[in-house]
């Protein structure tokens, strides 16, 4: 049986700035600009979540897309929509939350959730704008 991949994408609006604790102010401004306002700026994000794998003969899915977006509701979007992520997430504390760094921690969320005989997680993409994302497919 083929592998296909599979895509469920969900959003969520949150605040964030882009910051490194180790530098200067004025090297923070030089490396990030305009998102390193003090209190923040925000974002309507986008995350696409791709499994990889072989249809199930009894239902012609690689996985039921809802299970995929409920786990996305309960392991990510509960916890990051409407919040300031530098302080209010503790599972991205101590991380600079640049689109990369979303991506690779959403990954490692998702990833258990998602091992399966016939599947696995492919990649998460993490749209900042219409035009600047972030992908990670795991340390493949």
């Amino acid at each position: 049986m083929p592998d296909v991949f599979v895509t469920r994408q969900v959003h969520f609006s949150a605040a964030h700035r882009l910051y490194n604790p180790t530098l200067s102010d004025e090297e923070n401004d030089r490396l990030f600009g305009l998102c390193n306002n003090p209190n923040g700026h925000g974002h309507n994000y986008v995350i696409e979540v791709t499994v990889v794998g072989s249809l199930d003969p009894l239902t012609g899915y690689v996985i039921d897309l809802k299970e995929l977006k409920d786990l996305c509701e309960v392991e990510i979007l509960s916890k990051v929509d409407h919040k300031h992520l530098n302080l209010d997430v503790p599972f991205l504390r101590d991380i600079n939350p640049t689109a990369e760094n979303l991506a690779v921690r959403f990954f490692e969320i998702l990833e258990p959730h998602l091992q399966r005989p016939n599947a696995r997680l492919h990649a998460v993409k993490v749209w900042e704008t219409d035009r600047n994302h972030a992908e990670y497919r795991g340390d493949r």
